[in-house]
């Protein structure tokens, strides 16, 4: 880019730049797609590197498990460090991970696979943070379409490895068809350095996030349709993605601001009531889709009687719908209040367990519905977190707690779950206990949507 152009935030005020939102979705693509590939041939590397079911299991466990650790250190560094770089070195990590999982290296043998697993996880935590920050500002006119358009290019790549994955190695092994997804990575970093310009120096070293939480981005924020934050900002965009939890836009785009900035001030975000209610929700919604994800084909086969040879592409309706819940949540937010777009999502969130328990055979339905749920479930806890720390500070600390808590408990969930099964020799078990944790969640999340108002008080 020449040095005499100015950056995109203070050029494209006014519509999304088709070039840079392309690179936001490209981004979007491999923050899971890394992941959701080796399930489909989790017994062929298992088998391969002579690995234990337990250990094989830690090859899906690790990465949740990097999104709960790394979380808190990737979003204080991300106060002091470039977005644009950050992203960048984030798919580098996930390019690195990828073709590292993949290789064939006698020396290192199991452990260049656990070694790659890590990187990918740290490189997907980066971007779960970075991309919707890059989201709210530089299109702060469009956040929650942007925001839909990213959560849904998430599940599109998902789908894409569970669906593809299977047959590439079929055709060229494991290794190789684990590292083909590595092209994504490619593809997406070179057009990241190409359509996002290097931020302006003249910001000064103190403000890392132009646009953000200043006057200046304020005043082109507010110009542009964006609601000013109490503290004068605008309304951040500071959440994970993901399992698509990228989406506090619902919140710009109602309008909504949180508390009273005075009381903000004085109080921590981990001294606050609502941080913890946030994060026990987030704990329920994230251990409920891991564990299901994990092994909605083997609970098919069981309580539907599914060949396991079709379970997998069964089980592919459960995340392919999820595009669907990721672009619905904005629209429904711009028609309903925040608890009433939340008590739908909970029912179609519910029918999955309930449906398999009481009508299996109608499990198609019930895997369609829940799928549009848990990704408009993540919106919804991270729109919440926007709603009661809307500063950029304060937003980033209580998305990064929520993560890091929720995540702790997604990462044992598949374990857990697994273990019940081994305990009563049925899925029924496990499918029952994820019922509890959703209707606790419902529970939670019913209250933590009233109005604005009560939950300030």
């Amino acid at each position: 880019m020449p040095p005499s152009r100015p950056p995109r935030p203070s050029t494209f005020r006014g519509g999304i730049d088709g070039v840079l939102l392309v690179a936001v979705l490209l981004v979007a693509v491999n923050l899971r797609a890394p992941l959701t590939a080796l399930p489909p041939v989790v017994a062929d590397v298992a088998a391969d590197l002579h690995l234990t079911a337990a250990a094989a299991g830690l090859l899906t466990g690790i990465p949740v498990l990097c999104f709960a650790v790394a979380t808190p250190a990737v979003a204080g560094l991300l106060g002091r460090s470039s977005l644009r770089t950050a992203i960048a070195v984030a798919l580098v990590l996930v390019l690195a991970g990828t073709l590292l999982r993949s290789a064939d290296v006698a020396a290192l043998g199991a452990a260049g696979t656990f070694a790659g697993t890590v990187l990918l996880g740290l490189g997907i935590t980066t971007a779960n943070l970075a991309v919707p920050m890059i989201a709210q500002r530089d299109f702060p006119g469009h956040v929650a379409t942007v925001t839909g358009l990213y959560t849904a290019a998430i599940n599109v790549g998902t789908v894409a490895t569970t669906a593809l994955t299977a047959p590439l190695a079929g055709a060229v092994g494991w290794r190789w068809a684990l590292a083909s997804w590595s092209v994504l990575a490619v593809v997406a970093l070179v057009w990241w350095l190409r359509a996002v310009p290097r931020e302006a120096r003249a910001a000064g070293p103190t403000t890392p996030d132009p646009g953000v939480g200043t006057a200046a981005g304020t005043a082109a924020g507010t110009a542009a349709g964006t609601p000013p934050g109490d503290d004068g900002g605008p309304v951040p965009l500071d959440v994970s993605a993901a399992d698509s939890p990228d989406a506090l836009a619902a919140a710009a785009a109602e309008g909504v601001t949180g508390t009273d900035p005075a009381a903000a001030r004085e109080r921590h975000v981990l001294a606050t009531p609502f941080t913890w209610w946030l994060c026990a929700m987030f704990a329920l919604q994230s251990s409920s889709f891991y564990a299901l994800t994990a092994w909605l084909p083997l609970i098919l086969e069981d309580l539907a009687g599914i060949p396991r040879s079709a379970s997998g592409g069964a089980a592919s309706l459960f995340q392919g719908f999820a595009i669907v819940g990721g672009l619905a949540v904005p629209l429904a937010a711009r028609r309903w209040s925040m608890r009433t777009s939340f008590a739908a999502i909970a029912v179609l969130w519910l029918a999955l367990p309930v449906g398999l328990l009481v009508a299996p055979d109608l499990w198609a339905v019930w895997a369609s519905m829940a799928g549009v749920a848990q990704a408009a479930n993540f919106v919804v806890i991270f729109t919440l977190v926007a709603q009661r720390f809307p500063t950029v500070r304060r937003g980033r600390q209580a998305s990064a707690t929520v993560q890091s808590v929720g995540y702790c408990f997604a990462a044992v969930a598949p374990t857990l779950a697994g273990a019940l099964q081994t305990a009563t020799g049925t899925w029924t078990t496990p499918v029952a206990v994820v019922l509890g944790a959703l209707v606790v969640m419902t529970a939670i999340g019913l209250a933590l949507t009233g109005s604005p108002r009560s939950r300030a008080r």
